[in-house]
């Protein structure tokens, strides 16, 4: 590559024909399977799930699913946020994440939460950037992998202006 040429990170929509792509980057990313019910939601959250492709490989990805809570209000929960280890320190875990929060923002979703296994420190700092927090631990969350905690990780999201 030439000196000082950037190489153009761009998000594309999860839809069928590009559903594979996102099952394929889950299956090198995460310890755990994901059942049809991942997929649907991810498919359902609509501009909430987002692929990334690095010079137009498919290198990372963001799955959300949106839930209502007690009030009506909606949160948006994500299930996965993962970019391909020869990628990472590029940016594009930085926007995909950046994406859905500037999403929960223009849309007034003032809450966003993830798990995270309790040793995976590179995540753990990775949100806390964006200003995540701890808010919980949840013992034996997991199954099939050690350890087999979490820890729940929440965003207060600041709501965009509106307009009078």
């Amino acid at each position: 590559m030439g000196v000082g040429r950037e190489v153009p990170i761009s998000l594309d929509g999860v839809r069928d024909k590009n559903l594979m792509q996102l099952k394929k980057l889950n299956t090198v990313l995460f310890p755990v399977r994901y059942n049809d019910k991942y997929y649907t939601d991810a498919l359902l959250s609509g501009e909430f799930t987002k692929l990334a492709y690095y010079s137009d490989i498919c290198v990372g990805s963001i799955a959300c699913r949106l839930e209502k809570k007690e009030g009506g209000a909606v949160c948006v929960y994500i299930m996965t946020l993962g970019v391909l280890a020869p990628y990472r320190g590029l940016g594009i875990g930085t926007k995909l994440l950046t994406h859905v929060l500037d999403l929960c923002s223009k849309q007034n979703i003032s809450e966003i939460y993830l798990h995270v296994q309790t040793n995976n420190e590179d995540a753990i700092n990775f949100y806390k950037k964006f200003g995540f927090e701890i808010t919980d631990t949840i013992q034996n969350y997991y199954t099939n992998i050690t350890p087999p905690d979490c820890y729940v990780l929440t965003k207060i999201i600041a709501q965009a202006q509106q307009k009078k």
